[in-house]
């Protein structure tokens, strides 16, 4: 059974409902399916680095135009959002329908047939990448009835693509994870030790399979981090500082910066202006 987990927006912002679902099939390689419908007064969209990939599908045939960082510039059916280290901005129709998976590393390196670091910063039409099969998953998720089967069938898709591909070297694996449950909070030269691989080597072999260097993955995924509490309102922005890892408040109001374009406060604004809550239903 497909569990989905549903969430609805109405504010001055817009009228939208968002639904994920996390794949039990594909653990580890999928962080989780999601889809949003519905209509928005903001003339722009942001959304910011997560150490993760994004496979886009739209769903309504409606353009989107690229405005930062570099890329192809105007998205009309399905894209891959490659690794950033800075914010995602795109001119926003009025009206949208798409449907995301977001992808960790793993499950990135085992779809594209390419060093994940060369889609780093980038936005990159998905059939660029995969081929014709791109057009498959558009044309299976448009034709689907409901939520749950768009889903399902986008898992059938990836699924069917991962069975037999490659998988990251156990060594990365095992330096990526361990970046993950220390909360970024891990030195390199740990990750050196244990691995055996030299500054270079390990430095090149993350660039390839998870698409930056361990010290900036380490950076992105604290960030997640920082981002979640911020969002979850758990306290004053010192304490979410100190509980992310960063060294002090300016540090991390710098850091929020440089990756957002923003300082925390300024984001939260920007993204909640209503301070409408958001109501979540199962389904």
């Amino acid at each position: 059974m497909v569990r989905i987990v549903s969430a609805q927006h109405d504010s001055p912002r817009g009228r939208w409902t968002y639904s994920e679902w996390r794949p039990p099939g594909l653990a580890g390689l999928v962080e989780v399916i999601w889809e949003t419908r519905g209509t928005t007064t903001e003339p722009q969209d942001r959304h910011y680095p997560h150490g993760m990939f994004e496979l886009l599908v739209n769903l309504m045939g409606n353009r989107y135009r690229l405005l930062q960082p570099r890329g192809t510039g105007t998205f009309a059916t399905t894209w891959l959002v490659g690794q950033q280290l800075g914010p995602i901005v795109t001119a926003a129709p009025d009206r949208h329908h798409v449907l995301g998976i977001r992808l960790r590393p793993a499950g990135a390196y085992a779809l594209l047939a390419a060093p994940l670091g060369v889609v780093t910063g980038l936005v990159v039409e998905l059939e660029d990448l995969v081929g014709p099969t791109a057009r498959e998953l558009v044309e299976r998720c448009r034709d689907a009835p409901s939520v749950a089967a768009r889903f399902g069938l986008a898992a059938a898709w990836l699924a069917a693509r991962l069975a037999a591909a490659r998988a990251i070297d156990p060594a990365i694996a095992w330096a990526a994870a361990e970046i993950e449950a220390r909360e970024g909070r891990v030195a390199i030269a740990e990750l050196r030790r244990e691995t055996g691989l030299s500054k270079t080597r390990l430095a090149a072999a993350f660039r390839e399979q998870i698409g930056v260097t361990p010290k900036v993955y380490a950076r992105l995924v604290r960030f997640r981090l920082a981002l979640a509490m911020l969002e979850s309102g758990i306290g004053p922005l010192a304490d979410v500082a100190l509980a992310a890892g960063y060294y002090d408040q300016p540090h991390f109001n710098a850091e929020f910066r440089d990756l957002t374009g923003q300082s925390p406060r300024e984001l939260l604004v920007a993204r909640y202006p209503s301070g409408v809550p958001i109501v979540r239903t199962d389904g």
